[in-house]
């Protein structure tokens, strides 16, 4: 089990959205190249690295986007502003919230006001994290001018005052959030959140250094010298855009002695099989497999396969006319085969999705697993998808449409993309898929401006309740590409997150389960897969520990022998 866990938390990283391809669930600030770098060497550490320092080598298929907790959205961004930044909590690797730079907690009785007590810690600067560096950051992250596409996420938190203060009815100095003194932090809510201590372990919530960011101005976060950290690492070399960058051990993190690596060396390799031989060169120390790899791996001792939280999906725009007829999406919908793609193309371990809400996110009042009492709902039915397409023609008073299908320039998304390409065109005679590969902070810009048709994306968990996925298609929330939009839905949603279902277990979470129905029911979008890994991994890294949720992935306790 204890290789099983360690593949997990690798390979996991990999693949980390907000999701998580949001809230913004993958996209970034900096245009991915489309050109394959080749294999690098192990040179691309710094050279003012020890000679004998214990480094770990990470392989990437996306540049480093943003080292701005307000600004960035993607996997990557969070992955790494996690490893050098710590917020009030942290996520366990068995999801639960533990106290991080909060050295303990107090809670009205109401369960509408926190009090937070600060431990001794610092910058990598030599100042002390106050309270103060919290209600600056989460001020800033609602605050219109900062822009950030995760301001969102302070009202899924039930901050008081946020989703006003997001709306433009009140100042971002109304938050709900005071520093008291140096040491204690008051939060109020607007309602009792159930996932509270989760979804503020997620990097937006993380604190900022007020006179440092100002004295860098609009460089901040944009070089390792426009940065501070106050976790175990802090970034030493990174260019926006580069192919490699370095995360050296932070001596002045408050639990630096238990930090045993000296340093993060990521490399962004594309190409899985320069990924691969650069593996086989000891130049990395974990890749990921796909296609005819696995195969040839998978009795390798260092070879694992297990399953990520990413639910990958296609969402039509239903602003695109023709896509906001309900029979033209269920064709489409039921017109691909799921288990090809994960059998035949992914070979990873991914799993069909016939759901929303992926395995392994959350567990209900029952003790269960949320998919083991959830419903399921048809995979692929070619037989129905053309009945669903005679009827949108009819409907739509047309023979046939094109559509363009948009996807990031990864070797897997490309794969199936072409795959869902021909499936459709084949089951659904007069449905034509024009393909767009992208790279994928141009794709998630792309979605989130409306400007695209169909496309091929992934959501990674925030936090660890049902709701980091089906607030999502809300009216007003920001990853909802397609435009979806329901009243009703939007009323059930409210209640759950915040209303008088959020203090009752039991019927919240069959309203949960209401919400993941009507998502599917109206085609809002195409589940494709749950996104399973293949790796292979060094015998000697161990400890590395990987919650499911967020930027939780932590590589304090790494070691490499």
């Amino acid at each position: 089990m204890k290789k099983v866990k360690i593949a997990i938390a690798l390979f996991s990283v990999l693949l980390l959205l907000a999701g998580c391809t949001s809230a913004k669930q993958g996209s970034g600030t900096t245009p991915a190249s489309t050109e394959s770098p080749s294999a690098p060497t192990a040179s691309a550490a710094p050279e003012e690295s020890p000679a004998a320092a214990k480094v770990l080598n990470l392989g990437k298929d996306v540049e480093l986007a943003s080292m701005d907790s307000a600004i960035a959205t993607d996997g990557l961004s969070f992955e790494v502003i996690a490893a050098t930044t710590e917020g009030l909590y942290t996520i366990d690797e068995n999801r639960v919230p533990q106290l991080a730079l909060a050295e303990k907690v107090d809670l009205s009785e109401d369960g509408l006001r926190y009090t937070f007590t600060l431990r001794d810690a610092k910058w990598s600067n030599g100042t002390p994290v106050t309270a103060k560096d919290f209600e600056f950051a989460w001020k800033r992250l609602v605050n219109p001018e900062t822009a950030s596409e995760y301001s969102f996420i302070a009202g899924v938190a039930g901050l008081k005052n946020a989703d006003a203060i997001i709306a433009g009815e009140k100042s971002f100095d109304e938050l709900g959030v005071k520093a008291v003194d140096d040491k204690t932090l008051t939060v109020e809510l607007e309602c009792p959140i159930p996932f509270f201590n989760s979804v503020i372990a997620f990097p937006s919530f993380f604190p900022v250094n007020e006179a440092f960011l100002k004295e860098k101005g609009t460089e901040y976060a944009l070089t390792p010298e426009a940065l501070l950290a106050n976790g175990p690492f802090k970034l030493k070399t990174w260019e926006v855009g580069g192919t490699t960058f370095y995360l050296e051990k932070n001596n002045d993190y408050y639990d630096a002695g238990s930090v045993k690596l000296d340093g993060l060396n990521y490399k962004i390799i594309k190409d899985t099989q320069q990924s691969v031989l650069a593996y086989e060169n000891g130049d990395i120390d974990y890749v990921a497999l796909s296609g005819e790899q696995i195969a040839s791996y998978q009795q390798s001792p260092e070879y694992h396969s297990v399953l990520t939280g990413f639910l990958w999906y296609l969402s039509p725009n239903q602003k695109v006319p023709g896509l906001e007829n309900i029979n033209l999406r269920k064709a489409i919908s039921l017109a691909y085969d799921k288990t090809a793609v994960v059998d035949e193309i992914l070979k990873d371990g991914s799993i069909v999705a016939d759901f929303v809400v992926p395995q392994f996110l959350a567990t209900g009042p029952d003790g269960k697993d949320y998919r083991e009492t959830a419903g399921s709902y048809p995979s692929n039915n070619k037989e129905e998808a053309l009945k669903y397409w005679e009827k949108a023609k009819a409907e739509l008073g047309i023979d046939a449409i094109e559509l363009e299908l948009l996807f990031e320039d990864t070797e897997s998304a490309t794969l199936v993309s072409q795959f869902i390409q021909s499936e459709i065109e084949t089951a659904l005679p007069g449905v034509t898929f024009t393909l767009k590969s992208q790279p994928k902070k141009n794709r998630v810009e792309l979605m989130y401006n409306g400007e695209y048709e169909v496309g091929l994306t992934r959501w990674g968990p925030d936090y660890n309740d049902p709701m980091t996925y089906l607030a999502m298609w809300t009216t007003d929330n920001p990853n909802n590409f397609g435009k979806w939009s329901e009243k009703a839905y939007d009323e059930l949603a409210d209640r759950v997150s915040r209303g008088d279902l959020a203090s009752k277990p039991e019927e919240r979470w069959e309203a949960l389960k209401q919400l993941e129905a009507k998502v599917l029911e109206q085609a809002v979008i195409f589940p494709v897969y749950q996104k399973g890994n293949a790796i292979l991994i060094k015998p000697e890294v161990t400890g590395v520990n990987l919650g499911s949720i967020g930027g939780s992935i932590s590589y304090k306790l790494a070691d490499k022998q």
